[in-house]
């Protein structure tokens, strides 16, 4: 049976409930936020400055460039750079994962292993963290997402592209981006923009996909998220030189026939990207990563951790002649063997609804 019953007016009949999202931000505000961004592309295709325009900051004043014959040479690295930025009261730590070296050897097949290695130990370290026994002051370094360039140079995602994309696409979320795009015209974006999709469907490879807006967002809302998800992938121009055009301050890039302005969406998707990654998405790229691409690594643990618990307990019972020669140690451990194995049983019915949920959305859309 259930009661519905509303409060309206402070006083004998008001409880309080109503004060429960002004806790939980409170609360959220007063702990902080966190998110770790990685970036993946070729060298040269202005991952930096796009990263240092996204969040006004210099990220990178300390970095050496190598030269060509080194970067042949050189095999993929990790370079992370944590910072809190706060806003409005609201405190951020931003985590940048760069991945320098990547595709500028000679042989680029193994490319994709360094990224997926560090995504992997992210997800087991907060594992390890989350099965201990001090759980209040876990700190999160999972990637929530994934920016990935591909050049402008192309025609479509080269071969190297689509084998890393589809190691990725399981594991984080990615948002691609093609870089430099002020060297294409108008048509050009569009039908780079197109080629990429296609290559995106056929491959069967997942990139983020922007969740349905509520019947009672408003009008304003639904169309910004329509425009958003019309402009993947984003064509993008990145700077950190400030012009004055008419008497105005812009963030852009002078050329010799006039001047880009990187704010400017008739020249770029850099707002576009830059409010779907910041201002309305970012704490759906966090409950992505924790609801589908951390369950999914979880799931694997826990069933790993059931096989080897199954046949060590397997062993143990051949082994030993009767019940009574089992230690109270042994005992324990397969009783906590038969526990794995129900929360394994709960984790497939669970991920088996998840399943039956987006086959259902996609029938009623």
């Amino acid at each position: 049976m259930s009661i519905r019953c509303v409060m309206t007016e402070a006083g004998r009949d008001y409880i309080g409930f109503a004060t429960l999202p002004d806790q939980v931000h409170r609360k959220s505000v007063k702990r902080g936020f966190e998110f770790t961004l990685m970036v993946v592309g070729d060298s040269g295709l202005g991952k930096s400055t796009l990263i240092n325009s996204l969040f006004l900051e210099d990220l990178y004043k300390n970095r050496t460039i190598s030269d060509v014959e080194d970067r042949i040479h050189k095999t993929t690295t990790i370079e992370k750079t944590t910072m809190e930025i706060e806003e409005r009261g609201v405190r951020v730590r931003l985590t940048i994962i760069d991945t320098p070296g990547f595709g500028d050897a000679v042989n680029c097949d193994d490319s994709w292993k360094v990224v997926t290695t560090y995504i992997d130990d992210q997800f087991r370290q907060y594992f390890t963290d989350e099965s201990g026994l001090n759980r209040r002051n876990i700190q999160d370094n999972r990637v929530h997402c994934c920016l990935y360039f591909v050049p402008p140079w192309g025609h479509s995602l080269r071969q190297m592209d689509l084998e890393v994309l589809k190691r990725l696409h399981r594991k984080v979320n990615i948002v691609l981006v093609i870089a430099k795009a002020d060297t294409l015209t108008t048509c050009e974006v569009e039908k780079l923009k197109t080629n990429i999709l296609n290559a995106i469907r056929e491959n069967d490879i997942q990139i983020y996909e922007f969740p349905e807006c509520d019947s009672d967002e408003d009008e304003e809302f639904k169309q910004q998220d329509r425009e958003l998800k019309a402009s993947v992938p984003f064509a993008v121009v990145g700077s950190n030189t400030i012009l004055e055009v008419a008497g105005r301050k812009i963030r852009g890039r002078q050329y010799p026939w006039g001047v880009v302005d990187v704010e400017n969406s008739k020249h770029s998707d850099f707002i576009k990207l830059r409010t779907m990654l910041i201002s309305t998405h970012m704490q759906d790229l966090k409950d992505v990563t924790e609801d589908v691409h951390y369950e999914n690594f979880r799931a694997q643990c826990i069933s790993q951790i059931s096989q080897h618990a199954r046949e060590r307990g397997k062993l143990k019972r051949d082994s030993a002649p009767c019940d009574s020669d089992i230690s109270a140690t042994d005992r324990l451990l397969l009783q906590k063997d038969e526990e794995i194995r129900r929360m394994q049983e709960m984790l497939n019915q669970m991920q088996e609804k998840l399943k039956d949920r987006k086959h259902e959305s996609v029938i009623d859309v």
